[in-house]
């Protein structure tokens, strides 16, 4: 058969027959699987996906945003996803595929605490708290914006230089856990705010000194983690959103919001700065569309 013809069908019958004739699986464990299996097979139907071969990363991993949404058990998507591996990493070996869209998908993780995430909408209201009139409210506003715009760690977010930021290109250079550096593109509307601080108040909060951190206080120095959570919590406040708000929340908000538009998990991997994709993963539990394709096309308020 070739790589594209199989269809999902045959793929699903060749691989209950390996494990039931080659392997030597149980009548039950056979069953089992088939029943996995069939679940995906219906989910792709929805998608008009009818060969082995049209199938990608995206479309699994929006299979098993379906089942969180159906409250399917943890324990039970985790299984589903083995049955589907297990199948994929057969018809590969098998030469039925050229790539195999399950091998960097990782099972969801048991027990494990979803984190909260804002609504987009709440993310719009606490974006245009600042009052820009003001000095402080246009670097507020523009930490506001670049922290939702890039997923930052706040303390990433206050450790950023004046040179780490290349405007014209629309990205910013930072440094995580382990000192790891990575590259985070920075969406138009932060891009924007940035400019708009730099023009207007960072020169008086400055006051001729040269300080090369990008975000200082009204006294001059930079910007602190304790200072940015009081301005964050005061902005919440004056915009409404009742629910408790933290740096960290919007960097999860970040993540979500750009899966739910159809980023790449891999993409929002590198952006987050991520060494396990298992970490990442988590946040395609919350996700309630559809995960296609990266940053620009998808992000908010790029």
């Amino acid at each position: 058969m070739g790589q594209v013809a199989i269809s999902l069908d045959s793929g699903i019958d060749l691989f209950l027959d390996h494990v039931k004739i080659e392997r030597g699986l149980a009548r039950n464990s056979v069953l089992a699987y088939g029943r996995d299996l069939s679940r995906f097979r219906a989910f792709c139907e929805g998608e008009a996906l009818e060969r082995a071969g049209e199938v990608e990363p995206r479309h699994i991993l929006a299979w098993l945003v379906s089942l969180s949404r159906e409250r399917l058990a943890i324990r039970s998507q985790a299984r589903m996803l083995i049955a589907l591996k297990g199948m994929f990493r057969y018809l590969r070996l098998e030469r039925h595929i050229e790539v195999d869209p399950a091998a960097e998908i990782d099972p969801p993780r048991t027990g494990r605490r979803l984190p909260e995430v804002l609504s987009v909408e709440e993310v719009e209201r606490l974006l245009a708290a600042p009052d820009t009139r003001t000095p402080r409210g246009v670097r507020d506003m523009a930490m506001l914006e670049t922290l939702y715009a890039t997923g930052l760690r706040v303390s990433e977010l206050v450790a950023l230089r004046h040179a780490d930021v290349n405007l014209d290109h629309g990205i910013l250079t930072t440094v995580g856990k382990g000192r790891k550096q990575r590259v985070v593109p920075v969406g138009e509307a932060a891009t924007a705010r940035i400019r708009d601080y730099l023009r207007e108040a960072r020169p008086g909060f400055d006051r001729g000194r040269n300080d090369p951190a990008l975000f200082l206080t009204h006294l001059g120095g930079p910007m602190t983690r304790q200072g940015f959570w009081k301005l964050l919590k005061h902005h919440a406040l004056a915009a409404g959103v009742t629910r408790p708000t933290s740096p960290h929340k919007l960097r999860h908000s970040f993540a979500t919001h750009l899966l739910e538009r159809g980023a790449e998990l891999r993409a929002v991997q590198a952006m987050l700065g991520h060494t396990d994709i298992g970490t990442t993963q988590i946040y395609t539990h919350l996700s309630r569309a559809r995960l296609r394709e990266v940053y620009k096309i998808h992000h908010p308020r790029a």
